[in-house]
């Protein structure tokens, strides 16, 4: 586990049930053509959290990747102001540059933490626009 800490109110104990989450989320991942599962605990600032899980299809740009599947679900509840998420694959990854782009939609300031599978490892926070300095957006003026 980071040695960072944790602002509140997200302390070490409600962490871990986001890792755990989303570890648990990549158990459903669909994923027959790579066999590279996802998962991913979102949490919003209300203090809801909207797990999700990889998506594949055989064409593989209609793949739908845990990360927005996780944000669907809370845009679907209209819950928008989100506060930190949590991503773990067998490789730890952070998120593509897709999701990264729908992310920042709606939390630019999302924390992103990355992790395994099979620990509670993980490297973070970095700023979600630090990953996109550049992301694309509307004036909402």
């Amino acid at each position: 586990m980071s040695t960072v800490p944790l602002p509140e109110p997200l302390d070490h104990a409600r962490f871990n049930e986001l890792v755990l989450a989303a570890q648990n989320a990549a158990k459903s991942a669909y994923n027959p053509y790579s066999r590279f599962a996802v998962g991913c605990a979102l949490l919003s600032k209300s203090g809801q959290v909207y797990c999700g899980c990889n998506i594949e299809n055989a064409s593989y740009s209609v793949t739908i990747c845990a990360e927005r599947v996780a944000a669907s679900q809370a845009v679907l509840r209209r819950d928008l102001d989100w506060d930190t998420i949590v991503v773990v694959s067998p490789q730890r990854v952070t998120p593509c540059g897709v999701c990264r782009q729908f992310l920042h939609e709606f939390a630019p300031q999302l924390r992103v933490w990355n992790g395994y599978l099979d620990n509670l490892e993980l490297i973070g926070p970095t700023l979600l626009h630090e990953l996109l300095p550049s992301a694309m957006t509307l004036s909402r003026s």
